[in-house]
């Protein structure tokens, strides 16, 4: 479990990261708080870290699901790469945004296997009553 609390770790610190990243862009492009819009570029750093939010609320509790009810490695193997998916994204989103689609999938795609799995472990673990 050591492992899938570090990747929890370092998903928070990524978002952290993109935070600062918005912030730094505000300036950069002199979008003044408390607009969340006012630049194109702006926009985009903007748009990673709220669908990151959006993401990174199901991420963290399917995580520990998954790692409890089927694996703890895998469940940290399918959290870096939402960590890998994440970083793709970023980049991606703020170059060009039409491009943003393999950085998304690799960020969704683990989550959906991380819920999905948990929750049918949960499941079968309750109706062979262990």
């Amino acid at each position: 479990m050591h492992l899938v609390y570090i990747v929890m770790g370092l998903a928070l610190m990524q978002y952290m990261y993109f935070a600062i990243a918005v912030g730094g862009a505000r300036g950069r492009f002199g979008v003044k708080a408390p607009a969340t819009s006012g630049h194109e570029v702006f926009d985009r750093y903007f748009r990673v870290q709220m669908n990151t939010l959006e993401l990174i609320v199901v991420l963290i509790p399917a995580l520990p699901l998954f790692a409890y009810y089927v694996d703890a490695r895998i469940a940290s193997v399918l959290g870096f790469l939402y960590i890998i998916g994440r970083f793709m994204y970023f980049q991606s989103y703020v170059k060009e945004p039409a491009k943003r689609g393999p950085g998304f999938g690799l960020s969704l795609l683990p989550i959906a296997v991380l819920l999905v799995g948990g929750i049918v472990g949960a499941v079968l673990n309750m109706l062979h009553g262990t």
